[in-house]
């Protein structure tokens, strides 16, 4: 595979200078382009490069109007390797490309934003994986941590407001300290790295795309879980399991790891940690751990601190105080506290930064009200691990868009779940078919109604000729965007755009 081998073509120089270098970047969506941008501003030549032609990059060209780059489009020439020094890989686009096999037998260096970003990024950095919810607690933590920055600023004039101070690995956070949250999500984090100080908070979402050439390691790294996802393009779970787990590769021993005790692939990496390790789950940690678990007594988010401290058990927030949708929501929360624990964030600063989410777009988001029937984004949800999840937020009759295009991933659970609680699927996209055939397994267990349609667009017509008074809407794809869109974020801004046009 070459994912093994690539690794040596990896590693840079972490003050190399780009000043007259030669930089190749495939993919002209905000990665490539954000990218294109730091390079350009450190003096280097580049060439962006894309499968689409030019004509269908327009909005790119845009962003980039008056730049000096060399643009090639429509195909990935061998001929544009010619004196290259990087090759940078955008997320979407496969390893397996000619071009990259070609570079790597040249010896050319091959990265991407996030590991170009992680060698020259002066401040600390949390960095968050997952095959489920890591949008979310990303989020999470970038509020706790600036919770956190406005509690010091109150303990600067009240020093007594505050006693809970845990073994920090942001001993430089200062009240000039800024949070930065990005990565996968939102804007790529190279394009602000500039701007960032030694005392600065990075809040990193990393999806396995990223962590495919990653050659450094965040000072917190944080696996949420690991289920079958993304299987089209990393063949094999024992090949994404290893993808996933390069996030604590090149810690060091003082460094913090957070890992979930109620997920088998996460847990199981603990025995990789070779640093600090805190843990979350539903049940206390196991003896002399330190970590957040769920109380059932109490109803209660609390902190386990390591044994031989005076007061091991610690409330941070009950349930009800968590203004989120969903039983997973409560996993994601208690995530955001492992990792802030982790960073010594006081149990304050945790609570109050989850009161601060109201909602995460694309993510459950309430669109409208319109014919008598609540309409949400659930874009985000591109496997059918995350569009169970939104299914199980509501108690509401449903009308369930989905589809987009398969990642190869089983749909089994979807089906039979989809069967009892779903009264109208809506199915488009490339996976319409592949969900309808599981589907039929399960047609003696409910009056379900099927439609097919051939776009998001008509999914969405059909869903409003369709609702009736109580229903909610909810679009959760369970497959990704790119058979129709850009990305998840361009597929869920679609949707809400042609909700609000219903007359």
């Amino acid at each position: 595979m070459l994912m093994y081998t690539i690794r040596e073509n990896v590693i840079m120089d972490r003050n190399a200078g780009w000043n007259g270098k030669r930089v190749v970047v495939i993919g002209a969506a905000r990665q490539g382009t954000a990218l294109a941008r730091y390079f350009l501003r450190q003096g280097a030549k580049v060439v962006i490069n894309d499968r689409l032609p030019l004509e269908r990059l327009v909005s790119a060209q845009k962003e980039l109007a008056g730049e000096p780059v060399e643009w090639i489009a429509g195909s990935h020439p061998l001929s544009m390797l010619a004196g290259a020094d990087l090759l940078c890989i955008s997320g979407g686009v496969p390893f397996n490309l000619p071009i990259v096999r070609e570079a790597q037998n040249r010896g050319i260096k091959i990265s991407n934003d996030s590991q170009i970003f992680l060698e020259v990024c002066p401040c600390r950095v949390i960095g968050i994986t997952g095959s489920a919810g890591k949008t979310t607690t990303t989020t999470l933590v970038g509020l706790i941590a600036q919770a956190a920055i406005d509690e010091l600023l109150v303990e600067l004039n009240q020093p007594e407001v505050s006693d809970f101070h845990g073994l920090s690995n942001f001993d430089s956070l200062s009240a000039e300290s800024k949070v930065w949250v990005g990565g996968n999500i939102g804007s790529p984090l190279i394009s602000w790295v500039e701007q960032m100080r030694p005392a600065d908070i990075v809040v990193m979402e990393l999806s396995s795309f990223q962590l495919e050439v990653m050659q450094r390691s965040p000072e917190i790294a944080a696996v949420l879980n690991i289920t079958p996802n993304h299987l089209d393009r990393h063949e094999s779970m024992r090949i994404y399991i290893e993808i996933k787990s390069r996030i604590l590769a090149y810690q060091s021993s003082e460094d913090a790891a957070v890992l979930n005790r109620d997920d088998q692939e996460s847990w199981a990496l603990r025995n990789r940690v070779q640093g600090r390790l805190v843990s979350f789950g539903s049940q206390t940690p196991p003896d002399s751990q330190e970590g957040i678990y769920f109380d059932q007594d109490l109803d209660a988010i609390m902190i386990r601190l390591p044994s031989g401290e005076e007061n091991p058990d610690i409330h941070v927030m009950n349930r009800d105080e968590i203004p989120l949708r969903g039983e997973h929501n409560l996993h994601n929360v208690l995530a955001a506290c492992a990792i802030a624990l982790a960073a010594g964030f006081s149990p304050n600063a945790m609570a109050a930064g989850v009161r601060r989410l109201t909602g995460i777009p694309h993510r459950l988001e309430f669109v409208r009200s319109w014919g008598g029937g609540d309409w949400y984004n659930d874009s985000i949800a591109t496997a059918p691990e995350r569009a169970i999840a939104a299914i199980n937020s509501f108690s509401e009759p449903l009308i369930l868009l989905a589809g987009g295009k398969d990642k190869n991933l089983p749909w089994d659970k979807f089906a039979s779940l989809v069967s009892k609680r779903v009264r109208h699927l809506i199915l488009f996209g490339e996976a319409a078919g592949r969900i309808s055939a599981v589907m039929h397994k399960y047609e003696g267990d409910s009056d379900l109604v099927i439609t097919f349609c051939s776009s998001l667009k008509e999914a969405v017509q059909t869903a409003a000729d369709k609702v009736s008074n109580g229903d909610v809407i909810l679009l959760s794809p369970g497959g990704t965007s790119f058979d129709e869109f850009q990305d998840f974020e361009d597929r869920g801004e679609a949707y809400k755009k042609w909700v609000m046009e219903l007359p």
